[in-house]
């Protein structure tokens, strides 16, 4: 069992050794810092979404912005859009799983706000709605997915894609990158 878990760790440190080497992902994961450090400098908001393990990253990653990360500092404006399970039963009742975020994009945000899918497919349906509504709203679109992005890669400004297949490995690096995105912003923003 021992060899396992060694495999385990080994393939989780290859996969951040890539994300290391791949220049593309590093800029982007930069101007990701830069984009949401302006939006909260004029007074926005962020919205996280994902489906499953990839929620609860979302709900993490919301948490750091709003409560704090290192610096004991005032709230950000950040909120996961499924913290309302009476929502999402009755909208997924009502209008179908699909509309699920999209509708609370509609009603949350507004021009210059940003809006995080966490998808490791790429391709989660409801997630790309959300996006489509935050795009003709003039929201700013930021994807965390696996490799290659998936089908949700034409609907993003900004697509960070963990360059590997393996759903639990990329799930480790989306919570890694979202932490080093959420250490830079708040280091811009309060230091």
């Amino acid at each position: 069992m021992q060899n396992k878990i060694k495999e385990i760790i080994s393939n989780s440190i290859d996969i951040k050794h890539d994300i290391l080497a791949n220049v593309e992902l590093l800029q982007n994961i930069e101007q990701v810092v830069s984009v949401i450090v302006t939006c909260f400098k004029n007074d926005g908001k962020v919205l996280f979404c994902g489906n499953g393990g990839s929620a609860s990253d979302a709900q993490h990653l919301a948490a750091e912005l709003s409560g704090r990360f290192y610096i004991d500092r005032a709230p950000l404006f950040a909120e996961a859009l499924h913290v309302n399970t009476s929502y999402i039963t009755a909208v997924s009742n009502d209008y179908g799983y699909d509309q699920v975020f999209s509708r609370l994009v509609d009603a949350f945000g507004r021009k210059d706000d940003i809006l995080i899918g966490l998808t490791t497919s790429g391709n989660s349906k409801n997630i790309i709605n959300a996006f489509e509504n935050a795009n003709k709203i003039g929201m700013i679109t930021i994807a965390m997915t696996g490799q290659y992005g998936g089908d949700i890669n034409e609907f993003c400004d900004y697509l960070l894609d963990i360059p590997s297949k393996d759903i639990p490995r990329i799930q480790e690096s989306h919570i890694m990158i979202g932490h080093i995105i959420c250490e830079l912003v708040e280091k811009e923003i309060f230091e």
